[in-house]
């Protein structure tokens, strides 16, 4: 079977995105019908011979400058690391990209597909209560890549507040300043808009602006009680909000404020499963608290399923036991209420152990695993590259110097790339890398095609074809923005 990552964009396209548009159109009625259609190709596409994923064997001849950078070589060092430490570059994990990218996809395409007949009304956003899944989802995939710094570098929630919170604020404020514009163009242009989901001035982009902001502020409790027990006890706190009638700008957008609480106990059970799935091991950032653990392992996928499994399994039953004893009455995306808060955490713990499973395990992690005496040579060689490290950060590195040390990372890097050989298709890697571009420009696309077209009037294959460019655009984006970014990168590297 060819390498999905030598697939062009369209092709890429008509097999990733647009069988997701038909199961939520014209599809949606028939989930079997389409899962034979596509089932069909795919039985014909694996009677082909797969093509070989060995490890090539080392060449003898030097290679070239070009080959050889692939990052500045400021880049392998910690920022500001006088002690040569390496800075931890996390082991791409396909799974969690393939995850992200698809809840992305999924976002994307329903955000306008509901504004057509063709799209079920029984697949549409509840008013108050029901189990939507789309923004809480969301909220749960920020958070597992806000676990990226702690990863990387243990003394991260002890380092100090406020130059974290100024730091977190600046990249937040973007995303703030489109909120605001989000709410000048909707009341300017009376944009048709749910009051009862986050109030009257409120939208999601707020949120999701504040939460990484907010959790800087929980960071000291962080250090002394485990992230999941601190997501579930802010999930506690907020659920008494929304009896207060609305007599102020506070109370007037009241839902929002309210279900900040909750999205931030969401994004803090994310941030929770990624310490565990993020690191080579679940138990890496738990062990880096008290010593230095070692990055550069090879992925124990094994125990990360397992982990994951076992918290997956302990949202499940506290949410049958919250059903049961009726804490809070019904699920409700509007309150973000604690069953809510652990379906979510439930659901997508559980997507991510399948697609860790299928992905990682089954169909990427068939390649002969390391020996022993591999693994030894590896440790070796990254012990090496950490001196030379030190030694090109004291002495000023230059090109020629980087040639050596990229040559040295490369070699220790081989025994892990026999383990972590596969990888996602490039649009479901763009999708992941520029996520939030990508959210906003499908948002900017949603409003125009409302205030152009009667789309409520439309006819099924008109709603089709304007849904189908409309997905191209929002994929071709990213494709091209990556692609030249790229070039850019090594224009700049070569010159």
């Amino acid at each position: 079977m060819p390498p999905t990552r030598q697939m062009g964009f369209f092709t890429s396209w008509l097999i990733l995105v647009f069988p997701m548009l038909l199961s939520m159109t014209i599809a949606a009625a028939h989930p079997l019908y389409l899962s034979f259609l596509l089932l069909m190709p795919t039985a014909l596409v694996l009677r082909y011979p797969k093509m070989e994923m060995g490890t090539p064997l080392p060449s003898s001849q030097p290679a070239s400058p070009a080959a050889q950078i692939r990052m500045p070589a400021g880049a392998f060092l910690r920022e500001g690391g006088s002690e040569g430490k390496l800075k931890a570059r996390l082991p791409p994990l396909p799974a969690l990209t393939t995850y992200r990218a698809h809840m992305m996809l999924m976002t994307v395409l329903a955000i306008l597909a509901v504004d057509f007949p063709v799209f079920p009304r029984s697949l549409a956003k509840c008013e108050t209560f029901g189990m939507d899944l789309g923004v809480g989802s969301f909220v749960f995939s920020q958070g597992i890549v806000s676990a990226i710094p702690l990863v990387k570098d243990a003394s991260y929630l002890q380092s100090a507040f406020l130059p974290k919170l100024l730091k977190v604020t600046r990249k937040s404020l973007p995303i703030i300043a489109l909120g605001l514009v989000r709410v000048l163009l909707i009341k300017g242009t009376e944009y048709p808009e749910h009051v009862t989901e986050y109030g009257v001035h409120w939208n999601f982009f707020v949120t999701l602006a504040l939460l990484p902001v907010l959790q800087v502020f929980l960071h000291p409790l962080l250090v002394r009680l485990p992230i999941s027990m601190v997501g579930v006890l802010v999930g506690i706190v907020q659920q008494v909000a929304l009896s207060h009638p609305r007599t102020s700008l506070v109370s007037a957008n009241k839902e929002g404020l309210v279900s900040l609480l909750g999205y931030l106990s969401i994004q803090l059970l994310g941030l929770s499963a990624g310490t565990l799935i993020l690191p080579p091991s679940p138990s890496y950032f738990r062990r880096q608290a008290v010593s230095e653990a070692d990055w550069t392992s090879p992925r124990q996928l094994d125990k990360t399923a397992t982990e994951l499994c076992a918290y997956a399994i302990l949202w499940w039953s506290l949410l049958g036991l919250a059903r049961l004893a009726r804490v809070d009455g019904r699920w409700s995306r509007g309150k973000v209420n604690v069953s809510y808060i652990l379906w979510i955490a439930a659901f997508n713990d559980s997507f991510i152990l399948l697609y860790l499973v299928i992905l990682d395990l089954w169909i990427f992690g068939r390649a002969t695993p390391p020996t022993s005496s591999e693994a030894r040579h590896h440790k070796r060689k990254m012990s090496d590259l950490r001196s030379k490290a030190a030694e090109a950060e004291g002495s000023g590195t230059t090109a020629a110097a980087y040639f050596g040390l990229s040559t040295a990372a490369n070699d220790a890097r081989q025994v892990q790339t026999r383990r972590d050989v596969g990888n996602p298709p490039v649009l479901l890697e763009v999708m992941n890398r520029y996520g939030l571009v990508v959210f906003l420009l499908a948002n900017v696309l949603t409003g125009l095609i409302n205030l152009t077209m009667s789309t409520m009037y439309m006819s099924d294959g008109a709603a089709m074809l304007v849904l189908s460019v409309y997905s191209l655009i929002c994929c071709a984006v990213p494709w091209v923005w990556s692609r030249w970014m790229t070039d850019r990168i090594a224009k700049v590297k070569y010159s």
